[in-house]
């Protein structure tokens, strides 16, 4: 799924300590644009927290996963961000190095020499 807005609030991290190590999560709040705005909190966890590197007042595409879970009799919602774009910037295409050369490459297929069926190769 797909979000696009400003963010309006970015929370504090919040790290701990559980059975498979320590973790590390940032909540953050975007506003969209529509004529009755909308907000949505998401959340990233570990090293996508410095990756993205979320700043208060940025207009962003936010893409998440929606999980539930259950806890104590009770159900959460986690929306998780997996990719942020920045909107308005211009993704600047790398431009490609040309190929190296092939040494002992095989002729380009106008330059073949005749076929000799004489020829006792098998292939």
């Amino acid at each position: 799924m797909e979000f696009t807005g400003k963010i309006i609030a970015v929370m504090p991290v919040v790290s701990g300590q559980g059975r498979n190590g320590e973790w590390k999560r940032q909540e953050y709040v975007i506003e969209n644009h529509d004529q009755y705005p909308r907000k949505m909190c998401f959340n990233l966890w570990g090293d996508k927290i410095d990756t993205f590197a979320i700043k208060e007042g940025e207009e962003l595409t936010v893409n998440f996963d929606i999980d539930a879970r259950e806890w104590n009799g009770r159900w959460f919602n986690d929306i998780r961000a997996w990719k942020v774009d920045r909107v308005g910037q211009p993704v600047v295409p790398q431009p490609e190095a040309p190929a190296p050369p092939v040494p002992n490459a095989a002729p380009a297929a106008d330059n073949l020499p005749p076929f000799d069926s004489n020829d006792d190769l098998p292939f």
